[in-house]
């Protein structure tokens, strides 16, 4: 069986986000999906569950951080073309994100992001493995 990844992220309002991602065209698990928690699907084994604050708060005794105003990660996922990546993040900005910075084109890599409703910072981007630079 495949490594599967669950990343967890507190959210304001659990409908928002859903409504917000499903512009982005994303779908949810309906299994793992209730009034405190959805499952949102990235890919055959990348799994976003989008959990309400205070029930995100019951699997730690940390503070939970305002994402709008301090970073703990960034989530970047790939794309299948430049083009892809610009389609993502104009999906995201007319569903209401944040676009703070404009793309970056390394060349071999291009990369835009954009922040959520609630503050995360979703990344995505394109890389042609072929134009890597070689380490020296």
């Amino acid at each position: 069986m495949a490594t599967q990844i669950f990343l967890n992220l507190p959210v304001e309002d659990l409908n928002r986000s859903v409504a917000f991602f499903t512009k982005l065209g994303y779908t949810f698990n309906p299994q793992f999906t209730d009034e405190k928690a959805t499952c949102m699907i990235i890919s055959d084994t990348i799994y976003v569950m989008l959990l309400t604050k205070p029930f995100f708060q019951t699997f730690t005794s940390k503070r939970i951080i305002d994402a709008h105003k301090e970073v703990e990660c960034s989530i970047c996922i790939s794309a299948d073309s430049k083009d892809a990546v610009n389609e993502m993040v104009a999906k995201a900005e007319a569903a209401g994100a944040v676009v703070p910075n404009p793309a970056t084109d390394y060349g071999f890599m291009y990369q835009h992001s954009f922040a959520d409703l609630d503050g995360h910072h979703w990344e995505f981007v394109w890389m042609d493995p072929n134009g890597v630079p070689e380490h020296q």
